[in-house]
């Protein structure tokens, strides 16, 4: 099993822009314009056992399972071997068959080797890889491997209810003051 643990977001990094030579399902896509909401990077091979059978089913029910206007999930193909088998038009066969709901991205070719560019700017060791990069643009964790979807889905739900805590709140109002209630509780008098 995967240990998951969130990075304080005061001390996360700003998550790395992604380097990406095509969008397949969308329009280009950056972290910067993913501000706002939670995103989930999920980076796969299509020849990867562990990412057709766990990472993209995994992906697709975060998809399913979370408000858009709360979570953006976005593919990320990041080949490291087998160049040749994994081009753009398998890949877009691969989606089109696996039905993939969400964006993805191929992420740019190396220039001195076989790891893509946002591949290692992320410091991935493999895939599937599991990013979660909170609503102001903060890498907050990042796995490698199987986590489970209980594991998943707490972290992406700690995220969405962290940064929008301040508004869910209700404010204190003299009515309320009156009656024993303020933000903290109510009190029975």
């Amino acid at each position: 099993m995967t240990r998951m643990t969130l990075i304080e977001a005061d001390t996360a990094p700003t998550a790395p822009p992604w380097s990406v030579t095509e969008w397949i399902g969308s329009e280009p896509l950056t972290v910067e314009g993913l501000v706002g909401r939670v995103v989930v990077l999920h980076t796969f091979q299509m020849l990867c056992p562990g990412c057709v059978q766990h990472g993209l089913p995994q992906a697709q029910r975060i998809r399913a399972a979370f408000d858009p206007v709360d979570v953006a999930v976005v593919g990320l193909h990041t080949v490291f071997e087998h160049h040749e088998a994994m081009g753009p038009q398998a890949l877009r066969a691969f989606v089109h068959e696996y039905r993939i709901d969400f964006p993805v991205g191929i992420d740019t070719p190396g220039r001195t080797g076989p790891i893509p560019v946002t591949m290692g700017r992320y410091a991935l060791v493999g895939t599937p890889s599991l990013v979660l990069i909170d609503r102001t643009g903060k890498l907050r964790m990042h796995a490698f491997g199987r986590p489970t979807d209980l594991q998943v889905g707490a972290a992406i739900a700690q995220l969405v209810v962290e940064s929008s805590a301040a508004t869910v709140l209700p404010s204190r109002s003299p009515e309320r003051e009156r009656s024993g209630c303020t933000t903290d509780g109510c009190r029975c008098e």
